[in-house]
């Protein structure tokens, strides 16, 4: 079943305090998990950030707002357990408990930095079908900026000429760590002529070892074929490693034949670029930056 969002999981948790006993987090996030049939994956699966699982995310802002609006009390770190106002929810509300409910609470509407001004008028802020924790709410709004920009990226290549790809592979390798200096890397792109290799760029910055370039500003699909001829190329050349770029994307097929080769080539579609692109900062700059933090509970905890 899908992960269930956080203020579905508001009474499934304050059911689980019931028994009057104080509870531990991870324990707590073992049980709503077994509760809710999450698979293996579904328990592992991450914020966009990658930085938390989102499971134990929805958890942890689920019994935030449970024990600001005194339902939950925290007596020592990562432990819980039900206060009276609590046992008295859960008769109240068999049903349910979300922040529609929790805003009944005057704790709660402190905590929300709210007031209510007419004890018959529904506070309008709070959002019933709000299911998303803040930390959810801003990284999918960055996922959803980065997904712009990366879209514009490619845009922004298929309109100028032809050659522009070139100087964008060159500053990317570099700044990837690849090609030496920017003007060893603009030396060697281009540079070989040999029939399906546009360039040669250094491993590492001792040139140790080196990898043949292919880089095609497309609109349709690559297929086997053109690997095929790229891998012909570096036989030739008694190569190792390639890279083939495109701006556009790679059939199925094309993507089998390099897996299956001896020969190490890897595809860089038109996603996987602007996504480099974005990631090593090549043709993007930044806007604004958000430092997001946490209270450190290491601080609060007596020595």
């Amino acid at each position: 079943m899908p992960i269930p969002d956080f203020q579905s999981l508001m009474r499934p948790l304050l059911q689980l305090h019931a028994d009057g006993k104080e509870h531990l987090n991870r324990d707590l996030v073992g049980q709503l998990a077994n509760q809710f049939n999450l698979s293996d994956e579904e328990r592992r699966e991450m914020l966009p950030s990658g930085r938390a699982r989102l499971f134990d995310n929805r958890i942890g802002w689920a019994k935030t707002h449970l024990i600001q609006a005194s339902l939950l009390a925290a007596p020592r770190r990562a432990y819980s357990t039900i206060t009276r106002p609590g046992v008295e929810a859960l008769n109240k509300f068999p049903n349910r408990i979300d922040l529609k409910v929790l805003n009944g609470f005057d704790g709660y509407r402190l905590f929300r930095g709210k007031r209510k001004s007419n004890e018959d008028k529904e506070d309008p802020v709070v959002v019933e079908e709000d299911s998303q924790t803040p930390e959810e709410s801003l990284e999918n709004a960055y996922e959803q900026v980065r997904r712009d920009v990366e879209t514009d990226l490619l845009s922004q290549i298929m309109s100028n000429p032809p050659d522009f790809l070139e100087r964008v592979v060159v500053d990317l390798v570099v700044r990837m760590g690849y090609g030496g200096s920017r003007k060893d890397a603009g030396q060697a792109l281009g540079r070989s002529g040999d029939e399906g290799i546009d360039g040669i760029i250094n491993e590492d910055p001792l040139g140790l070892d080196v990898i043949y370039l292919q880089a095609k500003r497309w609109e349709g699909s690559v297929g086997r074929p053109e690997i095929q001829k790229f891998a012909g190329a570096l036989q030739g050349q008694r190569a190792k490693k390639g890279i083939f770029i495109t701006t556009s994307i790679f059939t199925a097929e094309a993507r089998d034949f390099a897996a299956r080769i001896d020969t190490k080539i890897i595809l860089i579609d038109g996603p996987l670029l602007a996504k480099l692109m974005f990631d090593h900062g090549v043709g993007v700059t930044t806007a604004s930056v958000y430092e997001v933090k946490k209270i450190d509970s290491d601080y609060f905890t007596e020595s």
